[in-house]
């Protein structure tokens, strides 16, 4: 894939390889990241994205390097190396190269990689209940987009799909459904939408967070509250909002199918109209 990478004051293609052995965030894991996305002529919320990193980088004990508005304008810049309209992912990362155990701030680097990624397209995906759970702020640095995070999304997402699923829901401590294993989870019963409240134990979305706003201004009533994987199972639509696909439905939920509906459908088209300045 075509990759463009901003490191100290230069741009590089493809690959570099900027941490070593010593590196803490390799061996000890100070890493965070946010992912935004470029398509079709537009980067929505691309702003916001920006300002999440910096806010990630604090919650690790990181030293943002950049002004939000200064990253926001290297994505454009970044942007503009690739063809008008292609769909890209834009990752800014923040990563300690020194410490033991504790990471000193003082060494924090910066880094923005954007890259080819096409995005995905509506159709057949499967959703299970995942063995593993989120942790809670007590146990993981959850409120950040930290890299930490994810080999436990990682670990739910191999076991669902050795079970023949294209993803998992993933539990809090306390039995209630928390997310996907990358994405926030929705459901649709008798023409209102559902999804879980925030909680401390997953990252509240930049694009739920939008779809909840549009929705409502929409008149569609969305309700955030604690949710068990009972509920989802009697659901009329199950669908997902995340960065990475926007908004894609399930088609099958454990052993039952399901049809992309009216109000996944909706969403879909409102993000859109919205993401492209309607």
């Amino acid at each position: 894939m075509t990759t463009w990478s901003f490191v100290e004051g230069e741009w590089l293609e493809g690959n570099p390889g900027l941490v070593g052995p010593m590196s803490h965030a390799l061996w000890l894991g100070s890493c965070v990241f946010d992912g935004a996305r470029a398509f079709e002529g537009v980067a929505p919320d691309l702003d916001l994205h920006c300002r999440r990193v910096n806010d990630s980088a604090r919650a690790m004990g990181l030293k943002p390097l950049h002004e939000s508005g200064e990253i926001l304008e290297l994505c454009q810049e970044a942007i503009a190396k690739f063809p008008r309209g292609a769909s890209l992912y834009i990752r800014p990362m923040y990563w300690a190269e020194g410490g033991f155990v504790d990471n000193d701030p003082e060494t924090t680097r910066f880094c923005l990689s954007v890259y080819d990624s096409p995005l995905p397209e509506p159709g057949s995906a499967a959703v299970t209940l995942s063995p593993f759970r989120r942790p809670t702020i007590e146990t993981a640095p959850t409120n950040a987009k930290a890299a930490c995070l994810y080999p436990n999304s990682g670990r739910a997402l191999r076991e669902a799909r050795s079970r023949g699923f294209d993803n998992a829901a993933m539990l809090d401590s306390l039995g209630n459904v928390a997310e996907l294993t990358s994405a926030n989870i929705w459901f649709a019963k008798e023409g209102a939408l559902h999804t879980p409240v925030p909680n401390g134990t997953f990252l509240n979305g930049i694009t739920r967070q939008r779809m909840i706003r549009l929705l409502r201004d929409a008149g569609i009533d969305v309700y955030e509250r604690s949710l068990t994987w009972q509920d989802f199972l009697d659901a009329d639509e199950v669908f997902q909002t995340g960065n990475y696909g926007k908004v894609l439905p399930f088609t099958r939920i454990e052993d039952r199918n399901l049809q992309p509906g009216p109000l996944y459908a909706r969403a879909r088209e409102l993000y859109w109209t919205w993401a492209h300045g309607g």
